[in-house]
């Protein structure tokens, strides 16, 4: 069972922006990214067949992040801040790869220079934010599109709701975020994880 956690509400193919649009949103994406420090909230993703599942999403920068989810699900991501690892408790298996090969990389690096591979899609409402993120370097690494709403009371003024991630094969994931809570104390054990490998005698 392979589910790689990844807003339904930006198109992944949509004309760019114009170029003082492009900046000055790209700008404002940064200033969030720098302001955030830590990150809670709830989790829906649903992949290309329209299944869904729920959970908490639990983020500290630089390169920490956790999708716990719901009761029953054997699966868990985490970052540790050298790489993702996508755990299947149901097989007993642990897949590992670079952050920095993961369009996701961009929500836990705040230092990433969005110019470099980021641009800004229009979403048809001056309320909200979409920012296309895709390195033709490397296709195989995916393009992410992340959804934010202006919200005077959030860092710079922005909420993260969710993002769109279509992989190289072209699957397409969605996450939408709800209940999110900024720069809360988050302690560095919310990022450990139980090895099944090691409880199967496997290392």
């Amino acid at each position: 069972m392979r589910i790689v956690p990844v807003l339904g509400a930006a198109a992944l193919v949509a004309a760019t922006a114009p170029a003082a649009a492009q900046s000055n949103g790209l700008a404002e994406v940064q200033a969030h990214l720098r302001a955030v420090t830590t990150m809670t909230a709830a989790f829906s993703q649903t992949d290309r067949q329209g299944k869904t599942l729920t959970g908490t999403l639990t983020l500290k920068r630089p390169g920490r992040i956790r999708f716990q989810y719901q009761k029953g699900v054997p699966l868990l991501v985490v970052g540790d801040g050298r790489a993702f690892n996508f755990i299947d408790y149901s097989v007993k298996q642990v897949t590992r790869w670079p952050i920095g090969n993961s369009p996701l990389g961009v929500l836990v690096d705040p230092n990433k220079d969005l110019t470099r591979y980021a641009k800004v899609v229009p979403s048809g409402s001056d309320r909200i934010l979409s920012v296309e993120g895709y390195d033709p370097k490397h296709p195989e690494y995916g393009r992410i599109t992340i959804v934010f709403a202006r919200e005077p009371g959030a860092p710079a003024g922005l909420s993260m709701q969710g993002w769109v991630m279509l992989d190289s094969q072209g699957n397409r994931t969605t996450v939408k975020l709800s209940g999110q809570r900024f720069n809360q104390p988050v302690g560095d054990g919310a990022f450990r994880w139980n090895d099944p490998r090691k409880a199967a005698g496997r290392g």
